[in-house]
Order: C-alpha cells, then sequence, then structure tokens
C-alpha cells in the first residue's frame, strides 16, 4: 500500500508531478492503444485493496453495516485528493473497513481478475496486507480463503492464472509483521512470496530481514518496495539487493543514480515491477530521466504494472502501460520486450511460463513486431 502506491507521496510525487493527472493526459496515438490493449500482459505489483472500487465500497458498507462519511459514490471519488502520504493512508486504510467476511475478499478479488482478464491479463501475482485486516479482528482464514476461492473460480471461468503475496506494512513493528507472517504460514500453500510495503521512511529492508529468512525457509520467494526517491533510498535498494537478495524489486527507479547497484542488479538479472503513475521521474546526472525509459535503456528488467487502480482514477494495466509509452517513447517493440520481461519474471514452472511467451510471440508475429 503506498502511494508509490504509498510513497507517491514522498519524494515521488514531487519528482514526478504527474501521477494524479487523469488518464487522458497520456492518450496514445489509436493504433498504439489497441496495440497495448490487445498485448498478452502479466501483472506482478498490484495490491488487491488498492482495487476496491467506490462502487464495491458502498456495495459492501451496506452488505456489512458500516457507515462511510460520504453522501455517494460521486462524493467518495471526489476524495481520491491526495497532497502527502497521510492524505492518502486516511483514505485507503478507511476503504479496508469494508472488508470483513470471506464473501468480502471473494468480491475484490474477483473483482480485480475479471478486470484484468478484460485487459488481456493472462497471470497476474497480487499482493495483500494481512496486518491491516488482523489488527482488526478479521480472521486470516477469512482473508486467505475468500481470496483462494476468488483466484480458482477466475482461472476456471475466465482462464486468467494468479497467484498470492503476503505484504509487510514497513511502518508497523517488526513483531506486528512477525505475527502476521505466523498466522498465514500455515496457509503458504496459498501464497507464492512476501513483499514489503508502506511507508519506506526510516524502514529500512534489513528491518525484516529476519521474516523473509522464515519465509524463504517456508518455501516462498521474496520481493521488496523500494519506493522512488525516499530517504535513504539507495541504501535500501542495497538491502534489497546484496543482503536480503530478493527475487524481486517493486519500484526502485532510484537505482538509475547509481552506476554500481545497475550493475549488481543486471548481473543478477534482478527484475523491477514499475507502476508509471508512481514511478515518475528520478534525477541522473542533474537531469530528470523517465524510469521505464531509463530503466530500458540501461538494460534491467523492467514490467509495466497498475499499483492502486481504484484510487488512481481506475487506471488499470492498460491504461498505465499507455501512460508509459507515451511519457517514456516507448516502440511496439519495446512494449512486447516489456511484457516478455513480465512473463520471464513469473514465479510459475517453466511450462506454464512458456506457454505465456508462446501467445505473447504470436501476437507479436501477427503484427510484424520482431521479439
Amino acid at each position: 500500500m503506498h502511494l508509490d502506491r504509498r510513497s507517491l507521496i514522498g519524494g515521488a510525487l514531487c519528482a514526478a508531478a504527474m501521477p494524479l493527472l487523469p488518464m487522458r493526459a497520456f492518450a496514445a496515438p489509436d493504433d498504439m492503444a489497441t496495440f497495448i490493449a490487445a498485448m498478452p500482459k502479466a501483472e506482478y505489483h498490484v495490491h488487491l485493496e488498492g482495487t476496491l472500487e467506490a462502487e464495491m465500497k458502498f456495495a459492501l458498507a451496506r452488505r456489512n453495516g458500516v457507515k462511510l462519511p460520504y453522501a455517494d459514490v460521486a462524493a467518495m471519488k471526489r476524495s481520491y485528493v491526495f497532497h502527502d502520504l497521510p492524505t492518502f493512508l486516511k483514505v485507503y486504510y478507511e476503504g479496508m473497513n469494508v472488508l470483513l467476511t470471506e464473501q468480502d475478499f471473494y468480491d475484490l478479488c474477483y473483482a480485480y481478475l475479471a478486470k484484468a482478464h478484460s485487459q488481456n491479463v493472462l497471470y497476474a501475482e497480487m499482493f495483500f496486507d494481512p496486518q491491516q485486516h488482523i489488527d482488526r479482528g478479521v480472521p486470516i482464514a477469512a482473508v486467505i480463503g475468500g481470496i483462494t476461492r476468488a483466484r480458482a473460480d477466475a482461472e476456471a471461468k475466465l482462464g486468467i492464472g494468479s497467484q498470492l503475496i503476503l505484504c509487510f506494512m514497513r511502518d508497523l513493528t517488526a513483531d506486528n509483521a512477525m505475527a502476521a507472517l505466523d498466522a498465514a504460514l500455515p496457509y503458504k500453500d496459498k501464497l507464492v512470496g512476501v513483499g514489503l510495503d508502506s511507508d519506506e521512511k526510516d524502514n529500512p529492508p534489513a528491518k525484516f530481514a529476519a521474516h523473509f529468512a522464515k519465509a524463504r525457509a517456508a518455501g516462498l520467494k521474496v520481493t521488496a518496495h523500494c519506493d522512488v526517491n525516499q530517504k535513504d533510498t539507495l541504501e535500501h535498494l542495497r538491502e534489497a539487493l546484496v543482503d536480503i537478495a530478493v527475487d524481486r524489486i517493486d519500484h526502485g527507479g532510484n537505482i538509475l543514480q547509481s552506476p554500481e547497484l545497475i550493475a549488481i542488479a543486471k548481473a543478477k538479472d534482478m527484475a523491477f515491477t514499475v507502476c508509471p503513475s508512481f514511478s515518475g521521474k528520478v534525477v541522473v546526472d542533474g537531469q530528470p530521466v523517465e524510469v521505464v525509459r531509463g530503466m530500458l535503456d540501461q538494460g534491467l528488467k523492467v514490467s509495466i504494472n497498475s499499483d492502486d487502480p481504484a484510487y488512481m482514477g481506475s487506471n488499470y494495466i492498460t491504461q498505465a502501460m499507455i501512460e508509459a509509452q507515451t511519457r517514456s517513447s516507448l516502440t511496439k517493440a519495446e512494449l512486447v520486450r516489456i511484457s516478455r520481461n513480465a512473463f520471464d519474471t513469473a514465479w510459475i514452472t517453466p511450462e506454464r511460463k512458456a506457454n505465456y511467451q508462446a501467445k505473447l510471440a504470436a501476437f507479436a508475429k501477427a503484427r510484424g513486431v520482431a521479439v
């Protein structure tokens, strides 16, 4: 959760100065937008709680007897104006209060997967924040149970594959995160990995070294948010890359400021899950550089993702890719490369990965794009 999802808001909001603009400000040419919409995709940086659309929030509030401080959906959407991290988190956490039962989590997850499927997402790995739910008295069994049923139904009915990543909220205590991990480990067969999100200031990856080690021992993969333009951002990237040795990095745009870290990331074939609405620009050698463009030019493995679409104008992955294409002047070949990176990054069997890659290759070949 952060404006990254949550961090947008500190440095990233100031640096990018564009995350809150409406999508029409990033309109791609019609042929390019059509190409992006039709392209097979995968998504790994999306927070399920960040896909809770205002309409569903009202419906769940009615179902669960939760009173919301808005007259209607329109009024709620007008409140989605964020000036800093606290103002975002107030709205974001408020939304979670309507999620109380297993059915609520089912409805939330299925709605996201149906939306992703409609945008030609073949496979997704989704974040969720169990601490926020456990601390409200919602059983972890209800959270994971509802999401797992939705995943199964979406795959059976829609054909979209998915897996689930448990995120630690770095601005809460390490003990709180460990308690959530311990509560979730009996359901580890329903998880593929653990991640790290929320307010990064003074909450380095090393704070959760023991958590990552325990998750790895249980057979789970590891990823971590390294939000853009944060305090000690390069040190946090180094910790994630070297000390924790994560399997993926979420955001991570400030790596462009360090040739040493770029070299380490390339040697590790590290994948970065970038969200254009929040990653924006970083300053390199005194000049602003678009993160997506800079990462591609440096030969880093970057994918494009939506992050918290319900709170950002309902801009899901197709809109995120259109925004990235416009801001970074991406060619069709580069867009295919980004989607290929995404499928390469999947935490799935080689056979399943090859199947997705073949579908992407067929799409590109049919449109005369070299892969």
